[in-house]
């Protein structure tokens, strides 16, 4: 019965309650001071250092200076000591009778730079045809000896017509002065009928730089001339067995001969190309062209007894060594 009046009684003073007046009515509310600015507005921010590597580890310590930096250490004095003396005997003839050593000794020193050995080169044997008269000619030499002493003997000659109208035949004594140049002397003898002489002669051989095979001889002859003669070739290799090779020879004199038609100076010259195929290093064929020519002096006492000066001709011919 209570809970129902108290209800009833509130329910009737509701809308008293409803008019009664705020007590904050009409106060204005004070507005909140604004916030100062911030002095790193618009600051971009350092990255965080890199860790370092070698954090922790221990650094070396400093090498130690060396106190003898810079000087100069004296030359240990001279005791003027006599070398010790080469020896003489051999260890292996303790256990070896010494005859048989000294044959093995010898056998090594043969095959190590005391070699004898012996070669016949074939330079040019060659047919020369032409208009007139056919021609044949020919350029070798044989070798014995080593490689600082050597026994030659060279030929050359060419003629026509089965018939030889110039040879000679020298033998030299050859001695290496370097790696490349061989110094030569000896005697040469000339053969055809008419102008059997002989000569006294002394020269060089050798390969130049760039692999130019040179030679070069003075003659002295029995009868008091005077001559000289200089030949060189090259092998210009287009392939490894095909091979052209330039050759040429001059021949001077330092007087007149007219029994054997040459005059002083620069009296002939003989140049020739020729191709040849190595089938092997010892054996090669070859095609080719020659011509020589009369000069000077030389060249009027052909004119005078009816022969021609100049002369150029193909050829055919083979190359070998053995």
């Amino acid at each position: 019965m209570m809970r129902l009046a108290l209800i009833a009684a509130l329910m009737a003073a509701g809308p008293a309650l409803a008019q009664a007046p705020d007590p904050h009515a009409g106060h204005r509310m004070p507005m909140p001071a604004p916030a100062a600015p911030d002095p790193h507005a618009g600051h971009v921010m350092p990255a965080p250092p890199a860790a370092d590597l070698h954090a922790g580890h221990r650094m070396p310590m400093p090498a130690t200076p060396d106190p003898h930096a810079g000087h100069r250490m004296p030359a240990p004095a001279a005791t003027g000591a006599a070398p010790p003396p080469v020896p003489t005997d051999h260890a292996a003839e303790r256990f070896y009778s010494p005859e048989v050593m000294a044959q093995a000794r010898g056998q090594m020193r043969r095959e190590h730079g005391d070699i004898r050995w012996t070669k016949v080169m074939v330079e040019t044997a060659e047919l020369r045809p032409g208009s007139g008269a056919d021609g044949f000619a020919w350029d070798g030499r044989a070798a014995f000896g080593g490689d600082i002493h050597r026994v030659l003997l060279k030929s050359e000659g060419e003629g026509a017509d089965g018939h030889v109208e110039a040879a000679e035949v020298q033998g030299l004594y050859s001695r290496a002065v370097s790696p490349y140049w061989n110094l030569q002397a000896g005697l040469r003898q000339d053969l055809p009928s008419g102008s059997r002489r002989t000569y006294a002669t002394v020269g060089i051989e050798g390969l130049a730089p760039y692999w130019f095979d040179l030679e070069g001889a003075l003659f002295l002859s029995d009868k008091g001339d005077v001559t000289a003669r200089l030949q060189g070739s090259y092998d210009l290799r287009l392939t490894q067995t095909l091979i052209l090779e330039p050759r040429a020879e001059a021949n001077l004199a330092a007087q007149d001969v007219r029994k054997l038609g040459v005059g002083s100076g620069l009296s002939d010259l003989e140049v020739g190309l020729r191709l040849r195929y190595a089938f092997a290093p010892e054996f090669a064929p070859y095609l080719g062209v020659n011509h020589s020519r009369k000069v000077g002096r030389t060249a009027d006492f052909a004119r005078s007894s009816g022969e021609s000066a100049r002369d150029t001709r193909f050829v055919i011919g083979l190359r070998a060594w053995f």
